[in-house]
Formats: structure tokens, C-alpha cells, sequence
């Protein structure tokens, strides 16, 4: 699907993309080791670190900013396990993310934070789809169109945050 895409490029994409964060990390991660089935498929997927903000009248999705992905790096060998694509956040991850992506073939993309009720316009349908308790953390299944991500870290070892000016 982004096979010809260079960490830089910016991508209006339209499709669904899954919500988790810490909380929903740490309890796939725990259904993982103990070998249960998780509660999504999430082959070939983009998984956003956000966690909206309580919907408001008319809307399909409260404000839905990204959420610094470093805190994320420890899950990092679960994406190929879990047939993840590519993860969307803010900021730069960790070395030690940036070699697994790498070896496992995982992009990674960012949007901008700070946004979130401008990037929330993107966002046609949202579902509660798993751990409903965690709240915001929650893992959601959104349908969005044109929604703004630029690859950061691609299939080629490029980082858009070690270029040079």
C-alpha cells in the first residue's frame, strides 16, 4: 500500500484505522504472552496512538490528536506479531524502535499534535471496538477520509527527523 512512498511524503489516507494507546497496549500485550485471541485483527492496519475526547452532538469523533508514540517503543515487537502496517503518532521514536520497525518492515507515520479538532473533521464513523472500560483508551475503529499522515520512517532506513536542512 506505501511501498512507494519516502519517509517525507505526506498521504491524505482514506480507509480505517484503529485507536490504542498505553493501556490497550499493555492488555494486548498481556493476551498476546498468554496466547488468547485478541479482540481485533489487526492485519494489515495502521494503529494511531490518540485517544479522542467525548464525541460531541453531530459529530462522528470528539478531538483526536496524536499521542507522543516514543511511550509506545516497548510494544514495538508486537506490530509484526499483530500484522500491523505502520503506526501513526507525534515525535521521534527510540533507537531501540527504530531497528525493529526497520527489521520487521513497519512504518511509521506522524500527525501534527495539537490539531486534534481539525484532524477529528476527517474522521466519518467511530466505533468502540474493544476494552470499552479503558474510556478514551479504548481501542477504536475509525473510517476516515483524506486524513493527513506523513511517513517519518519508511521501508528504506530514511528518518524525517535526522535530515539535513
Amino acid at each position: 500500500m506505501f511501498d512507494n512512498n519516502k519517509a517525507g511524503d505526506t498521504i491524505y489516507y482514506t480507509g480505517v484505522i484503529y485507536t490504542a494507546r498505553d493501556a490497550a497496549h499493555m492488555r494486548l500485550e498481556e493476551m498476546y504472552k498468554k496466547g488468547e485471541k485478541l479482540p481485533v485483527d489487526f492485519a494489515n492496519s495502521l494503529i494511531y496512538y490518540a485517544g479522542p475526547t467525548p464525541t460531541p452532538p453531530n459529530k462522528a469523533v470528539g478531538s483526536i490528536g496524536p499521542t507522543t508514540a516514543s511511550r509506545m517503543d516497548k510494544f514495538a515487537y508486537l506490530m509484526k506479531e499483530f500484522g500491523v502496517i505502520g503506526t501513526i503518532g507525534k515525535g521521534p521514536r527510540g533507537a531501540s524502535c527504530k531497528e525493529v520497525y526497520q527489521k520487521d518492515k513497519i512504518l511509521y507515520f506522524i500527525t501534527t499534535g495539537g490539531c486534534g479538532a481539525l484532524l477529528s473533521k476527517c474522521v466519518k464513523k467511530c466505533d468502540i471496538i474493544a476494552f470499552s472500560d479503558l474510556g478514551t483508551e479504548s481501542i477504536k475503529r475509525l473510517e476516515v477520509e483524506n486524513f493527513p499522515i506523513t511517513l517519518a520512517y519508511d521501508y528504506y532506513n530514511n528518518d524525517i527527523f535526522e535530515r539535513k536542512i
